[in-house]
């Protein structure tokens, strides 16, 4: 089935059907054969009504006795077998049969909604090349381990998450970002699940297992949204079940009450106006095309490398008026450099290699940085006693000393005295001590992301709030919301700060915040946020997990792109809603009034659904900015 074609096979059973209403059709009007009256053309209708009715018949039978009352299907027996009843046959298999096209072109939209998400689905390789003592050989990619080495050859999928032992290579990482431009990855660096290798055969070694890999964590998480319900649509799905009855009612009441009114009263007339407001009724259109519009919103999000955990956030991303931002991965690269390592007087000559070995066991960027820096030389040396304060640095034992290293709130804590130097400089920075005397300091680079600045922009024209809030030092905070042009920006600040501080921006009556961030310590004020936004390429797992939607490429300019997205889905949603009560509205009243006949009432069902489903479709083609 090619990309972008709604395309739909009848079964033999329903096309058995349509040949037999068409050609009883041409025998009504046309021809008017002597044969075709009575008793045969009962039984030439009832068996093209059999093969789309019996199953529809069956399924409101199952649900009926089951408790569920006023469905679709029940609605649809009732009023072609009422039609049956006053001897208007092939209108009652041609609503019968209408509808079950319906049904059908229905599972082909849902089908080609599907195609994105299902394109995560068919890249999980199935085997890998796992090295052994006799070579490399084939392996389930579920029963290798970490620290196992793997080999990929070119055009092959990575089957888990790894790090780069050969020089570099080019991967395409579209299946999991959206972005088609090929990613060079160097040695060391991290390859992800899903990527394919472009140019030559590269070695990995796996870092994560496969049920923990990037891309089983994406599968995962998409395959569950589906589950997560709009307001729109639990409200639809309620209306109907109120709706239906009520209109039942109606029917029952169109069918009896003219009786006390009407001088020259025929119950064959009120009761097949009373059919025709029976199948005008079916919510059809309603309830199948609002849950396949936001079905289409995720893997139209999916296809651009946004993953929504629930159609719900699709509903409120939108109506988002506050963008709380976290600094370090999010607005900025995250892939900090040291550009200088300063002594003061006295230091140990090895203050920076024991920083290193105290440093290599952080997974915090910047402590990767410094670790990178001091080279194999801090392998030498075993950390021990290790303490991870939050938001301030680490502490631990190297070589039988105490070594300390990270912000002057650390320095503080410990009642470190601090020379005044590093309270001037404006760059982010690690001060080390060791043994409670500070030997030197490490001064870091990270600059801001190349969509960063434009991103932050159109926020802003489009009437959203940004705000900065950072664990970083006041000045490098307020120098990179100057170069971003953000006007409300916050340093210093400890995990629990950020959640204060975002507590004080969601009080402000009428404030709808989202926050984005990408660490561990941001995972509780992704909670706390209506909508949490997390960087999926470099964020923590528990970023991730606590998140509600996730930007697979890590660019900020993306959360615009998912807010575009959520405004399409829900204007796609709203017109098939106001279409659908206008059109029913409608032909209800000119059906009460005996004008509609019931080819009108099939139109106002089966046809809405169809345009409904249609207009549905149209958010997988739509371009975003």
């Amino acid at each position: 089935m090619k990309s972008g074609k709604l395309q739909l096979h009848l079964p033999v059973p329903v096309l058995l059907s349509l040949a037999l209403l068409l050609t009883g059709l041409v025998l009504d009007y046309f021809i008017h054969p002597a044969f075709f009256t009575g008793l045969v053309r009962i039984i030439w209708y009832g068996i093209a009504y059999i093969p789309v009715g019996y199953p529809v018949a069956t399924q409101g039978f199952t649900l009926l006795l089951k408790g569920d009352v006023f469905t679709e299907f029940v609605l649809m027996t009732i009023a072609t077998l009422g039609a049956f009843l006053i001897g208007e046959y092939p209108e009652g298999v041609a609503v019968m049969l209408f509808y079950t096209i319906g049904e059908l072109f229905q599972d082909a939209a849902v089908h080609r909604a599907k195609r994105s998400i299902q394109a995560l689905l068919d890249i999980r390789p199935e085997t890998a090349m796992l090295q052994t003592a006799g070579g490399f050989e084939t392996a389930d990619p579920k029963n290798i381990v970490v620290g196992d080495i793997i080999q990929v050859k070119a055009g092959e999928r990575v089957p888990l998450d790894a790090a780069m032992l050969s020089e570099a290579a080019l991967f395409n990482a579209a299946a999991l970002t959206g972005e088609s431009k090929p990613v060079r990855i160097t040695a060391g660096g991290q390859v992800l699940a899903g990527m394919i290798v472009l140019d030559k055969v590269v070695e990995l070694k796996v870092s994560k297992l496969y049920k923990d890999s990037a891309l089983a964590r994406i599968l995962s998480l998409v395959q569950e949204a589906t589950g997560r319900k709009a307001k729109t649509e639990q409200f639809i799905r309620k209306f109907s079940r109120i709706y239906t009855p009520i209109v039942v009612l109606l029917a029952l009441c169109i069918t009896v009450l003219p009786w006390l009114f009407v001088q020259d009263y025929v119950f064959r007339d009120w009761l097949y106006r009373a059919l025709i407001f029976l199948v005008i009724s079916c919510p059809c259109a309603l309830v199948i095309s609002i849950p396949l519009g936001y079905f289409g919103g995720i893997g139209a999000a999916s296809a651009n490398g946004i993953l929504f955990k629930g159609s719900n956030f699709l509903d409120q991303l939108p109506e988002v008026n506050t963008i709380v931002m976290d600094k370090t991965g999010t607005l900025t690269e995250g892939t900090f450099t040291v550009r200088e390592a300063k002594s003061f007087a006295q230091a140990p000559e090895n203050w920076l290699v024991m920083a290193a070995a105290l440093e290599a066991s952080s997974t915090h960027p910047v402590a990767q940085a410094v670790s990178v820096y001091a080279g194999d030389q801090a392998k030498a040396l075993q950390a021990k006693d290790i303490q991870e304060i939050g938001g301030k640095g680490l502490k631990g034992t190297v070589d039988g000393q105490e070594v300390s290293a990270g912000n002057l709130k650390l320095m503080e804590q410990m009642q470190i005295a601090v020379p005044e130097e590093l309270r001037r400089i404006s760059d982010t920075f690690v001060a080390v001590a060791i043994n409670r005397k500070v030997a030197g300091y490490i001064t870091i680079a990270d600059k801001a992301k190349a969509d960063a600045r434009p991103a932050v922009a159109t926020l802003q024209q489009n009437g959203i709030r940004v705000v900065m809030l950072s664990g970083d030092r006041q000045a490098v905070v307020d120098k990179v919301a100057l170069e971003l042009g953000i006007t409300e920006a916050f340093g210093e600040l400890l995990p629990e700060d950020k959640v204060s501080r975002l507590e004080a921006i969601k009080a402000k009556p009428g404030t709808l915040c989202a926050f984005v961030g990408d660490g561990i310590n941001d995972a509780p004020v992704l909670a706390l946020s209506d909508v949490g936004i997390a960087m999926g390429g470099l964020g923590s797992d528990a970023a991730i997990e606590t998140a509600d939607v996730i930007i697979q490429t890590d660019q900020p300019s993306r959360i615009i792109r998912a807010i575009q997205i959520g405004k399409a889905t829900k204007r796609v949603v709203w017109q098939n809603i106001i279409f659908a009560f206008a059109v029913k509205a409608a032909v209800l009243v000119l059906g009460a009034a005996g004008v509609a006949t019931m080819w009108e009432a099939v139109f106002a069902d089966v046809g809405v659904a169809l345009l409904a489903i249609v207009n549905s479709g149209r958010i997988q083609h739509m371009k975003f900015a």
